[in-house]
């Protein structure tokens, strides 16, 4: 039997399988660098923080540990790296700063808010929402661009990893204003983790693979989270003003109303003051209704099992070049509870779903064919392959795995070695 599980409303898919035609990269002809960001005060790691290099379309994330690895090309014009997280000052740093593999720990000061400075507080966050969605066109791309990613996938039973899944993908961006043009995603270079076991008696898929990752542009798919009847699903109210890359921000919170019954979400948009465009939301799933909230998650499932999805959290981030935002980073995460009826104890999962862009153009745009993109019903683990090779990515970009994806992936191959040598 085959529990599938889909990480928003709508089904997500896949890549089509490697054609062999990937471009080749001369690893001789790019250079990596290596840091870590922190809290200046306190030292604590910040996941998630931006790396962008200067003068360049070439960006990554920090991995939850606060690490980070960035290669740009020899010959690139770039001389430093630009460093951003909500809530604190960005900072710019030199190249030359970056000796050979050692990591330069990068210090983060936090950005104070006197708001006695701040002229203009909207006392309608409804009517901000309306705005900040009438000026999509003056603050989003209207025209289509190519980007290139990184894609990681895991799917976790309690503690331990169970399947994790890689790729570089290339995404066909439709403009903000062209409904027609509809995002598309395809496998450029992919790989898996060499063992993926049977969890209890249950095979667990996550449909979808990076085409979830997309849809959480809500910008581009304001369905998603601000359908035509948000006004009457949320209340929003303005709940702080912080700073984002150095702009002032609002952040509007909001939750579904007492009165709707269907599981909608809850949580935060970033709104920049002056332009009145997102740059940043975070948001989950209600799971009160848990039987509606696992209709929306749960395709094919044993009749002795009962499943209850416990979280989903989602997170999608923009990046500003001249007065434009563009989609960035997008995270999901979902964990269910498992439980068979003669069983005593419940297991639990939990999947996680990231989606890096490291490179965008306005060059050589073209959708794909259609045996190239995603399907709705596409499974990552069944559509790339057992790696081993740690020079695999070569001169991509990637977002570095934390020590315990590592420390798993190790534990993984090396079960696949014994049980194939």
């Amino acid at each position: 039997m085959w529990l599938l599980a889909a990480l928003l409303m709508a089904g997500t898919s896949l890549f089509a399988a490697p054609t062999g035609k990937e471009e080749p990269i001369d690893t001789t002809n790019y250079k990596a660098y290596y840091g870590t960001v922190s809290d200046a005060l306190s030292g604590k790691s910040l996941p998630f923080a931006t790396i962008e290099a200067l003068g360049s379309n070439v960006a990554t994330v920090t991995n939850i540990d606060g690490n980070f690895t960035i290669k740009i090309a020899k010959d690139a014009n770039i001389s430093g790296l630009k460093v951003s997280y909500i809530g604190y000052k960005n900072k710019n740093v030199a190249l030359s700063d970056f000796q050979g593999d050692r990591a330069v720990d990068i210090k983060l000061e936090p950005s104070p808010i006197r708001l006695a400075e701040v002229t203009i507080r909207p006392q309608d966050a409804t009517q901000l929402i309306r705005d900040v969605l009438l000026n999509i066109r003056e603050n989003y791309s209207e025209q289509p661009m190519m980007m290139r990613g990184f894609y990681r996938e895991t799917i976790q039973r309690g503690r331990n990893y169970v399947s994790i899944s890689e790729a570089v993908v290339d995404i066909y961006k439709g403009g903000y204003t062209n409904q027609y043009q509809v995002d598309q995603v395809k496998l450029f270079k992919g790989r898996k983790s060499a063992d993926v076991e049977k969890m209890d008696t249950v095979l667990f898929k996550v449909q979808g693979g990076p085409n979830t990752t997309i849809l959480m542009d809500v910008v581009k798919n304001p369905y998603i989270l601000l359908s035509e009847e948000y006004a009457e699903i949320y209340t929003f109210h303005l709940s702080d003003v912080i700073t984002i890359d150095d702009r002032l921000h609002y952040v509007v919170s909001f939750n579904q109303n007492d009165y709707v019954d269907d599981p909608f979400y809850k949580g935060r948009l970033y709104i920049d003051m002056d332009k009145l465009a997102i740059s940043e939301a975070e948001f989950e799933l209600n799971v009160e209704n848990q039987e509606e909230a696992a209709r929306m998650f749960i395709q094919r499932k044993p009749m002795s099992m009962s499943i209850i999805p416990e979280r989903a959290v989602y997170r999608a981030k923009y990046t500003i070049e001249e007065n434009r935002w563009y989609f960035s980073y997008a995270r999901a995460e979902v964990k269910f509870d498992v439980n068979w009826k003669k069983k005593l104890f419940n297991t639990s999962y939990s999947t996680m779903s990231e989606l890096a862009i490291t490179d965008r153009t306005y060059e050589g745009i073209e959708k794909f064919a259609g045996k190239e993109r995603f399907r709705s019903t596409d499974v990552m683990n069944e559509k790339v392959f057992i790696f081993f090779d740690q020079g695999f990515w070569e001169g991509y970009n990637v977002i570095e795995p934390d020590q315990s994806i590592e420390s798993a992936i190790r534990r993984l191959n090396r079960k696949y070695l014994r049980r194939n040598g």
